[in-house]
Parts: C-alpha cells; sequence; structure tokens
C-alpha cells in the first residue's frame, strides 16, 4: 500500500529548488466535508479535474473526473476554501520528492516523499536539509490550510550541512555520503496561526543574502 512522509522546508532552500528546478502553479478549491466523502476542484494550467474522495473501511478512494477550464474556474469562485501552490518535482537518489510551495492562503513549503511500501517509508531517514516532519499533523494537509487557514510554522534551522546536502541532492550526487538529518521529531499538532503575521524585515534579508551567496556558487565561473 502507497504512503507518503511529509516535512516542512525552510524557505530559502525551497526557492533554491524552485530556481533550479521547473514547477507548475495548481489551484484547488475544497468544498466542506460530509461524513462519506469529500469533495475539490484542481486546476493545473488548462487542466480541470472534480475529485471526489469518498471514506471507505479500508481507506480513502479518489475519483477524479477530467472537466472544462471554465467549469473549473466557476467551481474555485464557489469552493468554501481555496489554495494555491507551487508544485516542483525533485529526485532524491532512486525517490522522487514533491515540493510543495503553498502561495494562498499564506506561505508554507512542504516536502513530500511518497513510497510504495509502507515498510520503505518507516526505514528512510531524512536528509541534512529536511525541515521537521508533520506527516501526522492533519493541519498540514492541503486541505486542512484552505479550509481553517495556515498552522503554526516552527523555525526550520539551515546549517552548512544541510546546504550542502541539498547542493548534492540538485546536482544529482546522492548516495550513502549524503548526510542526514540528526533525528528531527515530529512535531505536535498546530492551531491555525493568525491571519496576518509580523514578519521581520531582518529575516528577509538574511533570507535574500542566502539565496544570492547559493546563486553564486552554482553559477559556472568565468576563466
Amino acid at each position: 500500500m502507497s504512503t507518503a512522509r511529509v516535512f516542512l522546508l525552510a524557505p530559502s532552500l525551497a526557492r533554491l529548488i524552485e530556481k533550479e528546478r521547473e514547477g507548475r502553479l495548481v489551484r484547488q478549491g475544497y468544498f466542506p466535508d460530509r461524513a462519506d466523502r469529500s469533495t475539490h476542484v484542481r486546476l493545473e494550467e488548462e487542466t480541470g479535474r472534480l475529485v471526489l474522495v469518498s471514506n471507505h473501511s479500508n481507506g480513502p478512494v479518489e475519483d477524479a473526473t477530467d472537466i472544462p477550464h471554465s467549469q473549473a474556474e466557476a467551481l474555485l469562485e464557489l469552493a468554501a476554501g481555496p489554495v494555491e501552490y507551487l508544485e516542483v518535482s525533485l529526485a532524491i537518489g532512486s525517490q522522487t520528492a514533491m515540493l510543495c510551495r503553498v502561495l494562498t492562503p499564506g506561505s508554507l513549503n512542504l516536502l513530500t516523499v511518497p513510497f510504495e511500501h509502507g515498510k520503505r517509508a518507516r526505514k528512510f531517514r531524512p536528509l541534512a536539509w529536511f525541515g521537521p516532519e508533520v506527516t501526522e499533523d492533519p493541519a498540514y494537509q492541503l486541505r486542512s490550510i484552505a479550509l481553517a487557514g495556515l498552522p503554526s510554522e516552527p523555525e526550520v534551522e539551515i546549517t552548512d550541512a544541510a546546504l550542502n546536502s541539498l547542493l548534492d541532492a540538485l546536482e544529482g550526487r546522492f548516495g550513502a555520503h549524503q548526510p542526514q538529518a540528526t533525528a528531527p521529531q515530529p512535531i505536535a499538532p498546530s492551531k491555525p496561526a493568525e491571519a496576518e503575521d509580523e514578519v521581520n524585515p531582518d529575516d528577509l534579508n538574511i533570507e535574500d543574502s542566502v539565496i544570492r551567496e547559493l546563486a553564486r556558487s552554482l553559477s559556472p565561473r568565468k576563466s
């Protein structure tokens, strides 16, 4: 049975991945849940889909139907909770991870690593550039974010080991030498943050300086 593990990611590292990998903009609108099912609409470029998730004893079953772009747009306007994000695919060795850069209703960066079997998911050890794991916290699911708002986001530390580990992954140099995270503990379920949080300008300056230094390190050197 397929499963996935989800981790927070530092904003500056997410920006670096976005810079190096092509992403796609996705808009989704969620409708209020019912006891037996949930519904949402997804619009990716010109492709619209209506997704029905039915709850069964052996787990949720998803049924998606393609719909015209105009109908998807209309349903997005009627949805109870919208969410907009940039989806970026990234290879991590033999795994393919998916970065979700949430843009609306606020900023949040989530890294999802899917697995075909639960045993492989349990054995997987997060790398040094992964943030805290939020797999078991429903507040970090897109449906919860759309309907209830953003959860509080803990500060994700950036270290030299994390930067070098991510650069190795971006350059395809993944192997046993990859530094692993020091066993980050899953964070406790969070309550939605306030609608408007104060942003420290100094934090933005630090983040931008880190990105510029990383960009220079990746740029070809002139002879």
